[in-house]
């Protein structure tokens, strides 16, 4: 009895010597990090902006932390493959991951289609940048500026078309905002690809599109598009003279497409919090904001909760916005 009491109270204190020592331990490989080679997905083909973004991110980390930050492009599915992919990964920091705004969509597009949960199974780790829309309309819609433009959408009701990369795209999402907004009827044509969007707004097939301020901008100082406004919260330095959303009357048109880092869901939060720093500090202060900001991104370098807490306040919104305008995956 003695000896069973003596060996108990032996391994209890070994027990709760390991306890102790456990997160000492995770401190100190944290500290080590990365002594290895690490992967970072990418959802999409090679070419797409959230490709060229992680890429200059991989680029950050290989210098900053001296290991190679391999890009691996995870395209299909419509960004779930390479999603899931991430998020069944080994959560020891040797793969990470960039999503950009389609993350925080199909939780409410897809429903219970989509292969994991965006909220339980990944850690943000920063939000990198974002890349406000600038809503244009080709020259023969006789507006010129958002007030017009909504004035004749609501007397020729279902005659102004906007196109976008597909349903439940960031461009779709913009158009069905100032729909249910603005409460006026305009005509949703879904394409395959941004490109062909361009082009045909170009020729005046459709009226109208929401595109990033870098797409458009040639096209709008050229003369061949006329600019009405930009949904970020702030004018783009780029279109000093195009209000704001808000400044034009519909706040609630406020998409501004994220592009961040995440990891699996179980990361030692050490690990997080030195990718998160790593990250946002040359985002915010060294070569890599200038350069994302000449591309017309807005270099942001967040924090993980704030990636976290935007990434929640996104879910909810596009949520609201797919449910209220019946919105279903092609």
């Amino acid at each position: 009895m003695h000896q069973s009491r003596r060996s108990f109270l032996i391994n209890g204190t070994a027990m709760a010597l390991g306890a102790a020592a456990l997160p000492w331990a995770i401190t100190a490989r944290a500290a080590q990090y990365p002594d290895k080679a690490v992967r970072l997905f990418i959802p999409y083909p090679p070419g797409a902006a959230t490709d060229t973004l992680g890429r200059m991110a991989g680029q950050v980390y290989a210098q900053a932390l001296g290991q190679p930050f391999v890009v691996e492009n995870r395209g299909g599915g419509g960004t779930t493959i390479g999603t899931r992919a991430l998020a069944v990964s080994a959560p020891d920091g040797y793969t990470i991951g960039m999503v950009d705004s389609t993350f925080t969509i199909n939780p409410a597009l897809l429903g219970d289609r989509q292969p994991y949960d965006a909220i339980k199974d990944f850690a943000p780790v920063s939000l990198m940048a974002t890349a406000p829309f600038v809503m244009v309309v080709h020259p023969s819609v006789k507006a010129t500026d958002l007030a017009s433009f909504l004035a004749l959408a609501k007397a020729q009701p279902g005659t102004l078309s906007y196109g976008s990369a597909g349903v439940g795209s960031g461009p779709h999402l913009a158009g069905e905002q100032l729909r249910q907004q603005a409460g006026v009827d305009v005509l949703h044509v879904p394409y395959r690809g941004g490109g062909t969007v361009i082009t045909d707004l170009l020729g005046g097939q459709v009226q109208f599109a929401f595109a990033t301020v870098p797409t458009l901008l040639e096209h709008i100082k050229g003369g061949r598009l006329r600019a009405l406004a930009v949904t970020s919260p702030q004018r783009a330095s780029q279109l000093p003279d195009v209000p704001t959303f808000t400044e034009a009357g519909l706040p609630g048109v406020d998409i501004s497409p994220l592009f961040g880092v995440v990891a699996p869901a179980g990361v030692p939060e050490a690990i997080i919090e030195r990718l998160s720093a790593t990250l946002a500090d040359s985002v915010r202060n060294g070569e890599l904001r200038d350069k994302l900001a000449g591309m017309g991104f807005q270099p942001v370098g967040s924090t993980p909760a704030q990636f976290a807490q935007r990434i929640r306040d996104d879910v909810a919104k596009w949520t609201a916005v797919i449910q209220r305008g019946g919105i279903k995956a092609e």
